[in-house]
């Protein structure tokens, strides 16, 4: 394939999510260029789909192929390929710049799109919750700001980042209400992982692939805009207030992977979470970099405070622990919230791995790091299913959940099941407080 009608033939690196606002803002109606492909990484089951003609545009009649990231190479070769620009999120600095380097080989342009080209304008004010890394803490700290705006008297409507996973038509634009809505869109654990918290607690949630249609549709029934960031992308909407979420249980990544950094340089709030299970030292190297590469963002130091359900039921006895999946996966996270719970009840950890079946097999093999906990892999029904499988043959008394839904209600499974919860503590939520109560004063809300 040679150039379409004089446009360049362009190939966007993704993962189902900023890949295709990326397209959606910058190329979508844009006539000097020529996607001929998405490809597609870190999440199981989107190659082999087609990015719709009724999301891609006039442009594209016959929408756009969704390929896996090893055939790049031949891609290029194939269609003829100028440059390609990279739009996925939580990659090292070393894993870009492979990529940069496999593509320049191959003879096109490697590029990045600054995060200012793609931010939406909204007609209502904007928070943004990010995270220098997947795992930081970044979803409770939302919540935090969602119940800080309630209590003001103030309706804040959630915009997630993107977990379109299924089928993208369909998924254009999405509103979570109630739990009939998460059955209704036909969610994966990761998707219910982010939803549900604030079903629970009375919130809306939109989420979705077009990004410009689902910020008309929540400006209509919101006072306030909470973006919650996901994967340390940057926000797809141009906040009025920044807030980042720095983790020190990895020391030194918020200046080491793409484009958490770049949140954090542009943060006007940082917070240092976790600070009561982390070395002094850590939290000490973290608060450096950020005074470093951001001198006027104010810093906040809080602890992620965890609570176990019925402890009685773990306490000493053999356990096998399910963390959330994008924490100890991608994130790089040997252990989570629901490791911690357990060693501080006493458990005896079995070691899961000998266990897995199917693809939460292969994940162990894709992430070796990986040895004392059960990742919460759940992108699809057969993947939930060796989940529930996987559990069901672990040889051990009880089961710690420390992902934020109650998988027990997903799974079947054979054994006592203790959920581990996590939230911000009393001093940060209060330094919190006098942020956003100066944001509402400032927008007149």
């Amino acid at each position: 394939m040679q150039r379409s009608n004089n446009r360049k033939n362009i190939i966007i690196m993704g993962a189902a999510g900023r890949d295709f606002h990326n397209f959606n803002v910058c190329f979508r109606k844009n006539k000097k260029y020529n996607v001929v492909a998405f490809t597609a990484a870190q999440i199981p089951n989107i190659t082999g789909r087609t990015y719709p003609k009724e999301l891609a545009g006039k442009l594209y009649p016959e929408g756009i192929p969704i390929y896996p990231e090893e055939t790049l190479p031949q891609l290029i070769k194939k269609y003829h390929v100028e440059e390609v620009f990279f739009s996925y999120s939580d990659v090292s600095y070393q894993y870009l710049m492979n990529k940069a380097s496999l593509v320049l080989s191959h003879g096109a342009d490697f590029s990045l799109i600054s995060p200012e080209r793609t931010m939406l304008k909204s007609k209502k004010p904007v928070i943004s919750v990010c995270a220098v890394r997947t795992g930081c803490g970044k979803s409770q700290t939302s919540r935090k700001v969602v119940e800080i705006l309630s209590k003001l008297g103030k309706k804040a409507v959630v915009v997630r980042h993107p977990m379109p996973y299924g089928d993208l038509k369909k998924q254009m634009c999405q509103r979570f209400a109630s739990y009939d809505d998460l059955n209704k869109h036909k969610c994966t654990i990761e998707e219910r992982e982010e939803y549900e918290p604030y079903i629970e607690r009375g919130f809306i949630v939109y989420a979705g692939v077009d990004y410009e249609k689902i910020l008309k549709k929540a400006e209509r029934e919101a006072d306030v805009i909470v973006w919650d960031g996901g994967n340390n992308d940057t926000p797809f909407f141009r906040p009025d207030l920044h807030i980042v979420v720095a983790d020190p249980h990895r020391a030194g990544h918020e200046v080491s992977y793409y484009p958490g950094e770049i949140n954090a340089m542009l943060a006007n709030v940082v917070i240092i979470n976790k600070i009561n299970t982390a070395k002094e030292s850590d939290i000490k190297k973290v608060e450096t970099n950020i005074k470093r590469i951001n001198p006027h963002a104010k810093i906040i130091k809080a602890e992620s405070i965890i609570a176990v359900q019925r402890p009685d039921t773990i306490r000493g006895k053999k356990v096998v622990v399910v963390e959330d999946g994008p924490t100890v996966t991608h994130g790089d996270m040997k252990f989570g919230a629901g490791l911690i719970a357990a060693e501080m009840c006493g458990c005896k950890i079995v070691d899961p791995r000998m266990y897995a079946t199917g693809s939460i097999k292969e994940t162990y093999k894709k992430y070796p790091h990986l040895e004392r906990v059960l990742p919460a892999m759940g992108y699809g029904k057969k993947q939930i299913k060796e989940l529930e499988e996987t559990i069901n043959m672990i040889k051990c008394d009880a089961v710690v959940v420390g992902t934020p839904i109650n998988l027990a209600k997903l799974l079947k499974i054979n054994k006592p099941a203790v959920r581990v919860k996590y939230e911000l503590d009393e001093k940060a939520t209060r330094e919190l407080e006098k942020i956003i109560k100066h944001f509402v004063k400032r927008f007149k809300i």
